[in-house]
């Protein structure tokens, strides 16, 4: 099925591009997100009328998540979490787990735009991405650690 690309779509194409994609992935995801039109003649035109609209419409957006990205990028998020002696986690960080932890530091984005290289699944500090908009991807620092490590990290300043 040949579709017009309304944004740009990772591993795939830009704006204004006019691709083939398999049809269950125009139907269940491009259509229905409206990242994209059916590649008609009646849609082309209506693309061609628009496409200044279009642009300047995805520029905002990008704008805006440009600043948030400057925002978030100084975030370095901490995850207390039970561990082995050996420093493997009971289970793993899920995107939903980064998620609540930048929630409670005023940050909100969706599970959708967390992107974790490779399973997290002990102790240390790992880089994770975060997509804001389809041209704005962002890494913010993300530390693992048991509740005897955070113990430890905050007697001094308990101290003073």
């Amino acid at each position: 099925m040949q579709v017009i690309l309304l944004e740009k779509v990772e591993r795939l194409g830009i704006i204004g591009d006019v691709v083939d994609v398999k049809l269950g992935f125009a139907r269940n995801f491009l259509l229905p997100q409206k990242k994209a039109l059916r590649a008609t003649e009646a849609n082309l035109e209506y693309f061609k009328a628009k496409k200044t609209e279009i642009e300047a419409n995805n520029q905002k957006l990008k704008n805006e998540a440009e600043k948030f990205a400057s925002k978030i990028s100084q975030v370095s998020l901490v995850l207390t979490r039970q561990a082995s002696d050996s420093g493997f986690l009971f289970g793993s960080v899920r995107p939903s787990d980064i998620v609540e932890g930048l929630a409670e530091q005023g940050y909100k984005i969706s599970k959708g735009q967390v992107r974790i290289a490779s399973p997290i699944k002990a102790i240390g500090t790992y880089q994770v991405g975060i997509v804001l908009h389809p041209e704005v991807a962002v890494n913010i620092s993300v530390r693992i650690m048991t509740a005897q490590e955070q113990n430890v990290v905050q007697e001094p300043e308990e101290e003073e």
